[in-house]
């Protein structure tokens, strides 16, 4: 490990660890080839989004908890998912109102955590990829990483340095998919 190389904890999430293992893979692949350090901590667990979103906040403060602890020391937290990154960035320090160091230690980890293109393109400034792919695509933009954290610009970027791929914008790019369920909802 050189001075200049970020140690970064890859959230790798549940539908990633339980559905699709190789998008964590893939990740730890970018992220080693843009020159990170790259750890899954054993004690990670779900982000608490699911239990936050639908009213349980005992029990996402409880998993909170053990993520904050599993990730406080990592130079930066990877996720590659719009809405576990939000949750991590933006609701787990107001779990901990009552908590005034734990809340911070929360508000720490929320600073320095990021969904896995905005940490590539804004953090690690990548612009350009050496990738070729041979036909049309389209991008669709996922709700939370859209709506919560303001990604839009960042995958197209990537995308268009891709040789002899051609990106069309499709209709309703914006429109929500259905996948969301109760996690388009916040109850506070």
């Amino acid at each position: 490990m050189t001075a200049s190389q970020p140690r970064v904890g890859l959230f790798v999430t549940c539908l990633v660890d339980f559905f699709r293992p190789t998008i964590g893979l893939a990740a730890v692949k970018l992220l080693q080839d843009a020159g990170c350090l790259v750890e899954v901590p054993a004690l990670q667990t779900c982000c608490g989004q699911p239990a936050y979103n639908n009213g349980g906040r005992a029990n996402a403060k409880k998993l909170a908890r053990q993520v904050v602890g599993a990730f406080a020391h990592y130079d930066y937290v990877v996720v590659p998912s719009g809405s576990c990154a939000g949750m991590l960035s933006q609701h787990l320090p107001p779990l901990f109102l009552d908590e005034p160091q734990m809340q911070a230690t929360a508000r720490d980890l929320a600073a320095k955590t990021y969904e896995l293109i905005v940490f590539l393109t804004d953090m690690l400034e990548i612009d350009a990829i050496r990738a070729s792919y041979e036909g049309v695509v389209t991008y669709h933009d996922a709700c939370a990483g859209l709506r919560e954290l303001g990604i839009k610009q960042q995958p197209r970027k990537l995308l268009a340095d891709v040789e002899n791929l051609e990106l069309k914008e499709m209709a309703d790019t914006e429109t929500c998919c259905g996948f969301g369920g109760t996690f388009c909802v916040k109850l506070t």
